[in-house]
């Protein structure tokens, strides 16, 4: 095994001291250096010449702007986040921010070797047991993302959106916008559609949702507005 050189941040003594003594009876491995706050991961990372990093989430300071900020810095240096937090949307932050493992305190010794081994050679570990939640809410946030992407409206379509909010009929949008009300009626069709919504109120919902029109109460203009398109 190739010599490896790492650094252990966390805010725990007990716990650090003993990570480093694990690591340090493995071959190949060394621990040249050790933090217990955020502010600690670049300050390592540049002075001393490190391969890896293992650092905890749950510290003093922004851990997540601190990964970014070390994969910025010294790109070369593996991040290998040991945690106790079984949330999705931290290891997916954490691997969004740049760390190449992401492994939960109470695994083994070998599972926290083996994920420094993986990032050595360009791959990403996550605590087997953990593993398919995490997937699962990746998979779960692409489809999220495909999801806004499909129902991005149109600049015509926004504008429509917000004359419903005024409680605007098909005739006014026309009027309004200077088309034909068969045109405004297609569009509310393809609106409906693109929204998933059954009716002109829920395409103004739907809407609020993607943030196209400002959020309104209950007193809303449109909380009367007639179901047909």
């Amino acid at each position: 095994m190739a010599h490896t050189a790492i650094a252990i941040v966390d805010d725990h003594p007990l716990l650090m001291e003993g990570v480093a003594a694990v690591l340090a009876r493995r071959p190949g491995l060394t621990v040249v250096g050790t933090g217990s706050c955020a502010a600690d991961i670049l300050a390592l990372a540049t002075g001393h010449n490190l391969d890896a990093m293992v650092v905890d989430l749950n510290m003093p300071g922004d851990t997540f702007q601190a990964i970014r900020d070390l994969r910025a810095a010294v790109p070369r240096v593996r991040i290998i986040v040991f945690t106790a937090s079984t949330s999705t949307e931290h290891a997916i932050r954490a691997l969004d921010a740049g760390a190449g493992a992401y492994v939960l305190k109470g695994s083994s010794a070998a599972d926290l070797t083996e994920a420094i081994e993986a990032t050595g050679r360009g791959e990403i570990y996550i605590t087997p047991s953990f593993a398919a939640k995490v997937i699962s809410a990746l998979q779960g946030k692409a489809l999220e993302k495909r999801n806004a992407e499909a129902a991005r409206l149109s600049v015509r379509e926004e504008q429509i959106v917000r004359l419903l909010l005024c409680g605007k009929q098909n005739r006014e949008i026309a009027r309004e916008l200077a088309l034909s009300e068969k045109t405004v009626k297609s569009y509310m069709t393809n609106l409906m559609t693109k929204l998933h919504a059954r009716n002109r109120l829920e395409v103004v919902i739907a809407a609020q949702k993607l943030q196209v029109v400002p959020s309104k109460g209950p007193s809303a203009d449109w909380a009367g507005l007639p179901d047909s398109v």
